[in-house]
């Protein structure tokens, strides 16, 4: 496999003056001697033209000579070349691709729907003019591949606490990433440098969304609830240490479980509590 090569051409100011010269002396030839021989320069002219061209800033010319690649010009200017070399314009500037939303599987079967953010630029003109049919085309095609192989490579969120695997929307740092490396693998054929990938959207497909955030609300409350009881029976603990060591009252197995019960039940509920006074006793 070849790879690209910079080539050196012929400055195209110097050309020009050439041109000029060739042009006059054509015409002094005609119009003084009247020689019908100086009609083969107007040939030799349009030969001289059309070998000029003109390379931008960040763009390069792929010259390639009946079939034989014979280098790309990356230097900015006016440059003059074999007038048989086709010329074939490859830009070098970094360029956004923004793909479209595709529904995908996660890794749990969940179907999701997620895009991608690619900046990338062309790094070998050869293999992105002669290793791929249309090379920007080919960009388009790989990132697409590459963003569903990505998605069933992770679940889209984790549900049961203290789950620690890797997921598309916590992970977000090792996903992009992944992403990266995978883009950057299947565009390398291509000549093409892969500056940044990252997710651009990421979200439920319609039809499971609403179930999906029904179950992560009741995970959440699951979650906040186990913190409260949590916090309740510390609570509890402390305000039973505390009352026997003050020496505030005496507590048997039966005062305990009642003074326990009526705490848990004040910090736990979801209403505010609604004080009761008791002028007997705990049993009474």
């Amino acid at each position: 496999m070849k790879n690209e090569k910079n080539i050196k051409v012929v400055s195209g100011y110097l050309m020009l003056l050439v041109l000029l010269l060739v042009i006059g002396g054509s015409v002094f030839g005609l119009v003084i001697s009247e020689n019908p021989l100086f009609t083969i320069s107007i040939l030799i002219i349009i030969l001289i033209i059309k070998g000029f061209f003109i390379v931008n800033p960040n763009s390069s010319k792929v010259l390639v000579l009946f079939g034989a690649y014979k280098g790309t010009v990356k230097e900015n200017g006016f440059f003059w070349a074999n007038p048989f070399f086709s010329k074939q314009r490859i830009s070098l500037r970094a360029r956004n691709f923004y793909s479209e939303r595709v529904k995908v599987n996660d890794k749990i079967g969940n179907p999701i729907l997620i895009n991608v953010i690619l900046v990338w630029k062309v790094k070998d003109t050869y293999k992105a003019a002669f290793d791929v049919d249309h090379y920007e085309d080919f960009v388009r095609v790989q990132t697409d591949a590459a963003v569903r192989k990505l998605a069933g490579s992770y679940p889209y969120d984790n549900f049961a606490e203290g789950e620690v695997e890797i997921t598309l929307l916590s992970g977000l740092d090792e996903v992009n990433e992944a992403l990266e490396n995978e883009i950057t693998e299947r565009l390398v054929i291509a000549g093409i440098e892969v500056m940044e990938g990252r997710i651009g959207y990421l979200a439920y497909a319609p039809e499971i969304a609403n179930s999906m955030l029904k179950r992560q609300q009741a995970v959440a409350i699951v979650a906040a609830r186990k913190k409260i009881v949590e916090g309740a029976v510390g609570m509890v603990e402390d305000a039973l240490i505390q009352l026997s060591e003050d020496k505030i009252i005496d507590f048997d197995d039966d005062k305990k479980a009642s003074m326990v019960s009526n705490l848990m039940v004040v910090l736990c509920g979801d209403k505010d509590a609604t004080p009761v006074i008791n002028a007997g006793t705990l049993h009474s």
